[in-house]
């Protein structure tokens, strides 16, 4: 078999992928992997600075320069500049990797408005709003979307009450847009991982010695032992993304090590 056929993942060398959530954790582990697969990107994130070095891993992996557009994607004009400088500086675009996201910690007690719509803002608002301003050049393309949604999607968790709300409604997005856009040919999935090792929880509020504990439980309610890491997201990502995935639309995809299919007893 020849190696084009072989390694279908490698169809995304030359296309065009516009990445959120690039200045850390999944987004920025996707942003290098697809920079190895000779992706043309366009990288946003709100830490400019890591997005800077971000950008740099991605030249060292021997990627063409990517387009930086940051800022925060809940103002509707950061959203409208991304694609209008995406579509500027490349002419197209074949791949959207929806990462940007927030957890937050909270019940129905403790989780306030104020909260509520800070996770709904990032987490879906500018996710529905960023996917249709590009959908429009995904179709011209017969492009592909992947969200990172979360296993909180698909399984109940408290204390996370709002971030679990958010990522089941990236789920539901993913799966009706996926069947919108199938006649023209678009591809719409998410990747659902587990916990993975990133600063998510750390920002979320866990201090290190809550974080360790976290982790060390994670090789409990995990089916694999263990926690995940940001390669392993990156690469389903890029599976989905991918040639690879031709037949592949709908899916919420468990990266999770098993988590989604556990029930403690």
């Amino acid at each position: 078999m020849a190696s084009e056929d072989a390694f279908k993942v490698s169809s995304l060398k030359g296309k065009v992928a516009l990445i959120t959530g690039a200045s850390s954790g999944i987004g920025a582990g996707a942003a290098v992997l697809f920079a190895k697969l000779g992706s043309l990107l366009a990288l946003n994130g709100r830490d400019v600075e890591n997005l800077k070095k971000v950008a740099q891993q991605c030249i060292d992996s021997g990627a063409t320069e990517p387009l930086l557009v940051p800022g925060d994607l809940t103002e509707e004009e950061t959203v409208k500049r991304t694609v209008e400088q995406t579509i500027a500086h490349f002419g197209r675009l074949d791949v959207l990797v929806n990462s940007a996201g927030i957890l937050a910690m909270g019940s129905i007690e403790t989780t306030d408005l104020t909260q509520y719509d800070r996770v709904m803002n990032i987490n879906v608002r500018s996710v529905y709003h960023l996917t249709q301003l590009c959908v429009p050049h995904l179709i011209e393309t017969k492009g592909s979307i992947v969200n990172v949604s979360s296993v909180n999607g698909q399984r109940s968790f408290p204390g996370v009450l709002a971030y679990c709300m958010s990522k089941s409604a990236i789920d539901q997005f993913t799966r009706c847009i996926a069947l919108e856009l199938a006649s023209k040919q678009v591809r719409v999935n998410s990747v659902c991982p587990g916990v993975i090792v990133t600063d998510v929880h750390k920002r979320a509020g866990l201090d290190e010695e809550q974080y360790a504990q976290f982790l060390a439980k994670s090789k409990h309610t995990h089916a694999l032992g263990r926690p995940g890491e940001v390669d392993e997201v990156a690469h389903g990502i890029a599976f989905l993304a991918s040639d690879a995935a031709s037949f592949i639309t709908g899916v919420n995809l468990p990266i999770d090590g098993g988590r989604h299919a556990m029930c403690p007893r």
